[in-house]
């Protein structure tokens, strides 16, 4: 008996590969190369837009947001795991014990990752003004959502802490802002 179409088309949901730190675009490439792509939605490791100053000069970097994981996004995971098995950089994917155990990100989780991401795969910098007491305000970006989270501004390295829960435990991410105004002024 075949399938149904319902049952043929599940829900993509969100899947964590975990790969050696350093190998996500090598394994994602892999997965592009390798994996049919009627088996994955999005395939991506998340980026942050950061600012860093070398010798006395602003540069925009984009570095890992989650440094060892790869995301997909899959209706089919049973598939998507054999497909997985030819990519020779492929580590594990994230779930709990055996094969049919893939534990998928959850609803809060996934909305969270296409939030700070703007359904894209890069986290921009979040626009922050300072006022006087150095009360710092989020003026857009995707620190905007997540306000009551932030656990320290590092206005001289431009960069928030955030604690957010992820993958089932606590995790501190480290976001670009950009300064806007301080004192009335923009720096």
């Amino acid at each position: 008996m075949e399938p149904s179409s319902a049952e043929q088309k599940q829900e993509a949901l969100y899947y964590v590969v975990q790969v050696a730190p350093g190998g996500e675009a090598r394994t994602e490439a892999l997965i592009h190369a390798k994996v049919e792509e009627s088996l994955y939605g999005r395939c991506f490791h998340p980026l942050r837009h950061v600012r860093k100053k070398f010798r006395g000069e602003w540069r925009d970097l984009h570095e890992k947001l989650i440094p060892g994981y790869v995301f997909l996004t899959s209706g089919c995971i049973e598939e998507l795991y054999m497909g997985l098995r030819k990519v020779p950089a492929f580590t594990r994917l994230l779930g709990k014990g055996g094969r049919d155990l893939f534990i998928p990100l959850s609803a809060k989780e996934a909305a969270w990752l296409e939030k700070i991401t703007a359904g894209g795969t890069e986290a921009g910098l979040s626009q922050v003004a300072v006022s006087e007491g150095d009360q710092v305000t989020i003026l857009s970006g995707p620190l905007k959502s997540l306000e009551g989270r932030i656990k320290k501004v590092h206005l001289h390295r431009r960069v928030a802490e955030v604690e957010v829960d992820f993958m089932g435990r606590k995790t501190v991410i480290h976001l670009g802002i950009e300064l806007v105004g301080k004192d009335g002024g923009c720096t």
